[in-house]
């Protein structure tokens, strides 16, 4: 709704800049991440964002769309009938609100498998160290995301890690990963809102 990459150039642009595995994670839809799977020379992770009354909860490893508007509690449900991974994407932002609520984030936490700790798209430092400190009293294993909309953003924010063959050996590995990257400029935000307009105007 906010971004009009197309999968072939966020291939192209992954290959420019060395990254050789993408969770593709769309708003409201896994079906362009399924189809970046089949095209891509490279692994690619099926995630969505699904919107929840009180944020947003990621899912990781899906095999289909898990729609919008469920409880929290629905939604982990979906995510793990698919063997899925939970993760809690950019928690605790202060401008994002579809940030997750702090409450909901503590009450689910023990369901909860990644927590990013950092999102290249975050503007307070703060809000990043507040997402560290949960995941350390959780427990829950650290990660990063670009959370790229246009292919200048894509690996801003990334996890060098082993390789690894599916779901279980992922977590594995990622407990082992490093997290590295750097802030966008938060000026591209209104990139962002000039594609929520364009694709409303387009229908």
């Amino acid at each position: 709704m906010d971004c009009n990459m197309s999968l072939e150039k966020i291939i192209e642009r992954c290959q420019e800049v060395g990254v050789n595995c993408i969770a593709l994670c769309d708003h409201g839809t896994a079906e362009g991440a399924l189809k970046m799977r089949e095209m891509a020379p490279f692994k690619v992770i099926v995630a969505e964002e699904v919107l929840t009354p009180y944020g947003e909860i990621m899912g990781l490893f899906l095999e289909e769309t898990i729609p919008s508007g469920l409880s929290v509690e629905e939604t982990i449900a979906r995510i793990r009938a698919q063997s899925g991974l939970v993760g809690i994407p950019h928690p605790f932002d202060t401008f994002r609100h579809s940030a997750l609520d702090s409450q909901a984030a503590e009450e689910i936490a023990e369901k909860v498998d990644i927590c990013e700790v950092l999102n290249a798209r975050g503007i307070l430092k703060r809000d990043s160290k507040k997402a560290e400190a949960f995941a350390a009293k959780h427990g829950l294993i650290r990660s990063a995301g670009s959370d790229a909309h246009t292919p200048r953003e894509i690996g801003n924010a990334y996890v060098e890690m082993p390789e690894f063959k599916g779901r279980d050996d992922f977590l594995e590995a990622l407990k082992k990963g490093k997290i590295s990257g750097r802030y966008s400029s938060p000026l591209i935000h209104c990139a962002s809102l000039w594609n929520r307009i364009k694709n409303k105007l387009s229908g």
